[in-house]
């Protein structure tokens, strides 16, 4: 076990770098898609009512089950989770989660958080200057192409970076830059919003005003409210946007003592991510893009392209109708923006895999940083390489969507019903800054767990689509092109290979949370109270 006690720096640098844990790229790309696909205002009813009753009391139970852990010297899900239910080994197991899913996201998250650096690069050298929107969306293909230079360079000196801050620690690298990243990232956003909603249609080639986009976002479709894909997406959106299944809160939270108030960090770090997100993030994409394409065309570009076609392919154009000047300053707040929402978030992935190594192997800072950047490189490579097959969206799907779901089940049902209501109880409340209320008692042990297999059973159908490759085989069977069929089958060839890879690393990694098991055994460390 490592001898070096990390602990936050102040109050303040923890809030801000849970906050910028939970706020990513997602707040920006994917929450005006999902709300405009989903009724617009309508789709904010179901998504308030799932963070109140499954993002919060998730809040509540990672801090604490995160505090408890840490102060028997746990600082990753697998020996949190043991130290919980010591007599049940399967818990530990369950833990794994919590360092594959930080491992395996980061290794795409990264590449795409490394596009951001090339786009701020390409608004501020002009880059865009005099194209067409047909050249703006073409570069990203290109740029998103192992052939690309760029692509390569932006993508190592990323890691780079990421690898070089997690090295300083939680106050000296983590905090400083959630201290500066939020307060930018906010300030970037303010102007963007401001920008959005005051565009008029007639100027600068807009065709409505920004309003329109603004209106169309939060008028409400109540005639889908109780489809329950509105409800799955909402409750997706949350564990997306918060963070929540990951092990990375665990993480932060393993480093606070005893009697620190969990609670209200929880719920400021919480609501601050929805300010973000809902106030930010819904006026930035859908008001600028309704001004020049109107609400039809936006509708169309959201279906083809989504919330990643919009920022990377559309956006770089809209900025140039207006001038050359505040287009550079556009684009410089925009990816400057989403490189910051993606770095605080990338940084907290980094952590727990650092904390599991320091703990159980006597890992300096420094090595464990540098082994978990050069694992992030090696398994990113694939969805650098094979982009256009697949690979990063397979990534995705398992480990970024499918693997949330199924850790934040198993932990709540762990914490409510195997650790117990009254002890878990007993963890949130512990040093509390405000009084929770008394109903969360009761939703965290049993709304929350209903509302996640909800979640899981609804999201069966797609799971087995997905494994199917229903979706391949489909686009097969009606092309005529013999050159795309001969595409298509390399692709589920990629996707098979980056499904063998996730579990493969799943396995690896259990294997060692098993040779971890054995140290303490023989080192006398299985007391959780050690």
């Amino acid at each position: 076990m490592s001898g070096i006690q990390e602990s936050w720096g102040s109050r303040l640098g923890l809030v801000l770098a849970m906050a910028g844990n939970a706020v990513g790229l997602g707040n920006f790309l994917r929450f005006p898609v999902q709300a405009v696909q989903n009724g617009g205002g309508a789709f904010i009813i179901p998504y308030l009512i799932c963070f109140l009753l499954m993002g919060i009391p998730l809040l509540f139970v990672e801090w604490s089950m995160g505090r408890f852990g840490g102060v028997r010297g746990n600082h990753s899900t697998p020996f949190i989770m043991d130290s919980m239910a010591p007599k049940q080994f399967i818990w530990r197991y369950v833990g794994v989660f919590g360092i594959f899913t930080n491992l395996a996201v980061a290794a795409y998250y990264c590449y795409l958080e490394s596009w951001t650096l090339g786009y701020m690069w390409y608004s501020v050298s002009g880059e865009f200057s005099g194209m067409t929107a047909a050249e703006v969306a073409g570069l990203f293909t290109w740029y998103t192409g192992f052939d690309a230079i760029h692509n390569i360079v932006f993508w190592i000196l990323c890691l780079v970076l990421n690898t070089w801050i997690l090295s300083k620690g939680l106050s000296g690298g983590i905090e400083k830059v959630a201290k500066i990243g939020m307060p930018l990232l906010i300030f970037f956003g303010l102007i963007l919003a401001i920008r959005g909603v005051t565009l008029q249609g007639g100027e600068d080639g807009a065709i409505e005003s920004g309003t329109v986009g603004l209106n169309f976002l939060w008028n409400p479709d109540f005639s889908t409210i109780w489809t329950p894909k509105v409800w799955l997406a909402a409750a997706g959106q949350i564990f997306f946007t918060l963070s929540l299944g990951m092990g990375s809160i665990h993480c932060y939270a393993s480093y606070l003592r005893s009697r620190d108030d969990v609670a209200l960090n929880a719920m400021s770090a919480g609501w601050m991510n929805e300010f973000v997100e809902v106030v930010l993030g819904g006026a930035i994409i859908i008001p600028i893009t309704v001004g020049y394409f109107g609400i039809d065309g936006m509708k169309e570009l959201v279906n083809q392209a989504g919330g990643l076609g919009l920022g990377f392919r559309t956006l770089p154009y809209l900025f140039q109708q207006w001038g050359p000047t505040l287009a550079a300053l556009a684009g410089l707040a925009w990816f400057g923006l989403l490189f910051f929402a993606g770095i605080t978030s990338s940084l907290a992935m980094g952590t727990p895999v650092m904390g599991f190594l320091r703990d159980e192997f006597g890992w300096k800072m420094k090595s464990s940083a540098w082994l978990f950047g050069a694992m992030v490189f090696v398994l990113g490579l694939p969805t650098v390489a094979f982009f256009h097959y697949g690979v990063f969206d397979e990534y995705d799907y398992w480990a970024g969507t499918v693997s949330l779901v199924v850790f934040a089940t198993l932990e709540i049902i762990l914490f409510a019903w195997v650790f117990g209501m009254d002890k878990g109880w007993a963890e949130i409340t512990r040093g509390a800054d405000i009084r929770v209320p008394l109903i969360y008692k009761f939703i965290i042990k049993y709304v929350t767990p209903a509302f996640l297999l909800f979640v899981f059973i609804g999201s069966l159908p797609e799971i087995w689509a997905m494994l199917t490759h229903r979706e391949i085989l489909h686009q097969i069977t009606i092309t005529t092109d013999q050159e795309q069929v001969e595409f298509l089958e390399r692709k589920m060839w990629f996707v098979n290979l980056s499904r063998f890879i996730l579990l493969a690393v799943w396995l690896s990694i259990a294997g060692v949370v098993y040779k971890a098991y054995r140290k303490r055994k023989k080192t006398g460390r299985l007391d959780p109270s050690l």
